[in-house]
């Protein structure tokens, strides 16, 4: 009997891990003033339980990834999610501000496990040539979490109160913990991948740690301008909202749907990753630089949407070239750097281009935003024709077993 391409049952069991993993760290921003309300604290106080979260995202990832290594990776992700689900539960309950931080805290240090965990397991579910499809399907869960997960919760929070909302988040994770523990596979052999003839065919390796690191940098920077962007959408464009039904929440709709569809078409380029990652950068700092452009509401609606597909095929391209540049020998520690990445990126964007705003305004942000990015680009594509210059000649193909 033919096998499946891909282990479907664990990935789909991944990728909505990753959905409650994203609705968890955006809930509170989701329910903001009645949160607020309920814990006595300022609107500011409870936002900054999301910027709290990523700031432990990027410093606990690395030390509890080390502690966790000789585990299975399968009960790493189970056991994360489990406290994760404690978080929202202690969320939940909490009669003050104090205990609500504390709540967080802790599921912010299960998600940065689960993230790091995650990302290495996917890649060791799938042969190399199906780790891009492997990753956007994952990564899939994560992009619904922003489109289908903080809606769903807010729609809650409305009918039933905030607490309501943390209580349904944490049934549902402690729900999709046992699903991990139960449907995701095994790793693949690490080391080598077993043959027809019953062999070891050796493992793909990675390229060092210089390639790797560069390609993490330039990824990093190409995020600070692009969530720099991000963080003001709703007042960059503003005017295009306005011509939509349903104003901004129509348009904030649009973006998520439009970066589904990146997420998606990232899963098509199997192992042209590295061409299609300076190509997603590019067309990201194109269309975050024609935001500034006043050429209309209908030009400034097709432009979010635009920049919404480049953004979205742009988180899955990027973990899937890190990854494959780790190798099997360096994937944990890539899968730890992935969470951390991206985390730093979305803070070290919102403060620097809050910075921005407060001096000279939001009109002031797309132009250097969009350079940003546009530096990150040139970069991997130096990067990559770095690479190819380095690649040894290959000799004659040896048959197959």
């Amino acid at each position: 009997m033919k096998t499946p391409e891909l282990p479907w049952p664990s990935l789909l069991v991944l990728g909505g891990t990753t959905l409650l993993m994203v609705t968890a760290e955006m809930l509170p921003t989701t329910v903001l003033t009645p949160m607020s309300i309920g814990l006595g604290v300022a609107e500011s106080s409870t936002g900054m339980l999301v910027s709290l979260w990523a700031a432990v995202v990027v410093v606990a990832s690395f030390p509890l990834v080390r502690l966790v290594r000789d585990r299975d990776r399968r009960t790493v992700v189970a056991g994360a999610t489990v406290v994760l689900a404690a978080s929202s539960a202690l969320t939940a309950l909490a009669p003050a501000y104090g205990v609500a931080v504390g709540a967080r805290l802790l599921g912010a240090a299960a998600v940065g496990l689960l993230w790091a965990t995650v990302n290495a397991h996917v890649a060791d579910l799938v042969p190399d040539r199906h780790l891009a499809r492997a990753v956007a399907v994952v990564l899939g869960g994560a992009t619904l979490g922003m489109v289908l997960g903080t809606p769903l919760a807010r729609l809650v929070a409305d009918t039933a109160g905030w607490r309501a909302a943390f209580w349904a988040l944490a049934a549902l994770t402690a729900v999709a913990a046992v699903a991990v523990r139960l449907v995701v596979a095994p790793a693949r052999t690490q080391q080598g991948t077993t043959t027809a003839a019953g062999g070891q065919a050796p493992a793909a390796r990675g390229h060092g740690m210089a390639p790797l690191l560069a390609v993490t940098g330039l990824v990093a920077l190409a995020l600070v301008g692009h969530y720099g962007a991000y963080t003001y959408i709703t007042r960059i464009a503003e005017a295009p909202a306005a011509i939509l039904p349903g104003g901004t929440g129509s348009l904030l709709l649009v973006f998520g749907l439009a970066s589904a569809v990146g997420v998606a078409l990232a899963g098509r380029f199997g192992e042209r990753t590295a061409p299609a990652l300076t190509a997603a950068t590019t067309a990201t700092a194109l269309t975050v630089a024609g935001l500034a452009i006043d050429s209309g509401a209908a030009f400034g609606v097709l432009a979010v949407a635009a920049w919404g597909v480049a953004s979205g095929a742009l988180p899955p391209l990027a973990q899937t070239l890190i990854l494959r540049l780790a190798g099997p020998e360096r994937r944990a520690f890539a899968g730890a750097l992935i969470p951390v990445l991206f985390n730093g990126g979305i803070a070290v964007g919102a403060a620097l281009f809050s910075a921005l705003v407060a001096g000279a305004g939001v009109g002031a942000v797309p132009v250097p935003a969009a350079l940003v990015v546009a530096v990150a680009a040139i970069g991997l594509a130096l990067a990559a024709g770095r690479r190819r210059a380095a690649r040894p000649s290959t000799p004659a193909a040896v048959p197959s077993a």
